[in-house]
């Protein structure tokens, strides 16, 4: 199973993020992945840094980790900027950036910033069609009449230079629509883990797709006092009591990553609820990940 790290730019320097994907990749974390917004999700008044910018930043800064989000929204970026950026990191990090993409999850944002929103079912073709003008101008062949037709591109278009390898795509949701653009274009579906019980029912429509979620994390190193580590969460996270939160030592973690594989997750996304410091990344991968082969 991979492990990520789920890293919101948010509250945090530059400097501090770049700590953070540094520690996280001297722990053995696969990793790490930003999100994607104007302005942050229920802390509209805290500074935040742009997505692609930030995701440059930790790629110039590392050497190993995977970089990506979850998810960049389809809405901000017109499909072939899009292409371009996802070209020049990919290079740039010699192919270690990933593309989650998703429709846009918080419509008033998209209003407030003069965006349009449209309807769920909209965004939903919207993104559609920017994942098939990806995946053709990455061809670095003319952009078809077909293509064309379906996206508003000029037939013919075509960008340079295409990609080092496939660009993995991570999409996520669970409605009928979006399972079909998984099943056509993703390397990764991320299930919403408040859905993790539909698994087994919702898996054939994801197509190759392998299986990823997010979740909390609330990890008690040892010697750490579990009292204080949990309190400390609930104050800062008490909101995702309804999400799936991973909470103990070493080991008790390790089982709980374990019964997510039996279920044949592949891939967790990790959000600290102790916001990731350089000390719990190392002590996490000591006692929780295993040893390299």
């Amino acid at each position: 199973m991979e492990f990520h790290l789920f890293l919101p730019q948010m509250r945090l320097s530059l400097d501090d993020l770049v700590v953070r994907a540094r520690a996280a990749e001297s722990a053995g974390l696969d990793g790490i992945a930003l999100m994607d917004h104007l302005v942050p999700p229920m802390a509209e008044d805290k500074p935040m840094w742009e997505a692609m910018t930030t995701a440059t930043w930790l790629a110039a800064r590392t050497e190993r980790l995977s970089i990506g989000h979850l998810v960049l929204c389809d809405a901000f970026r017109h499909p072939a900027v899009l292409a371009r950026q996802v070209v020049t990191l990919d290079h740039a990090s010699g192919g270690r950036f990933e593309l989650g993409l998703g429709s846009g999850s918080v419509p008033d944002e998209l209003e407030v910033f003069g965006l349009e929103a449209g309807t769920a079912g909209s965004r939903i073709e919207r993104l559609g069609r920017t994942l098939e003008l990806l995946e053709a101008l990455w061809s670095g062949e003319p952009v078809s009449e077909e293509v064309a037709g379906a996206t508003g591109c000029g037939a013919g278009a075509t960008q340079l230079p295409v990609p080092t390898r496939r660009i993995p795509v991570t999409i996520g949701g669970t409605g009928p629509r979006t399972m079909a653009l998984v099943a056509r274009h993703a390397d990764w579906w991320n299930l919403p883990v408040h859905q993790l019980d539909r698994i087994e029912e919702l898996r054939p429509a994801a197509g190759a797709a392998r299986v990823s979620v997010q979740v909390g994390v609330t990890f008690v190193p040892r010697g750490a006092d579990r009292d204080a580590v949990v309190g400390l969460a609930e104050q800062r996270f008490g909101w995702m009591r309804n999400s799936m939160r991973l909470v103990g030592g070493g080991a008790e973690i390790a089982e709980q990553l374990a019964a997510l594989g039996e279920r044949g997750v592949e891939r967790v996304y990790g959000w600290f609820t102790d916001f990731a410091p350089p000390a719990t990344l190392e002590a996490f991968g000591a006692e929780v990940l295993p040893a390299p082969a």
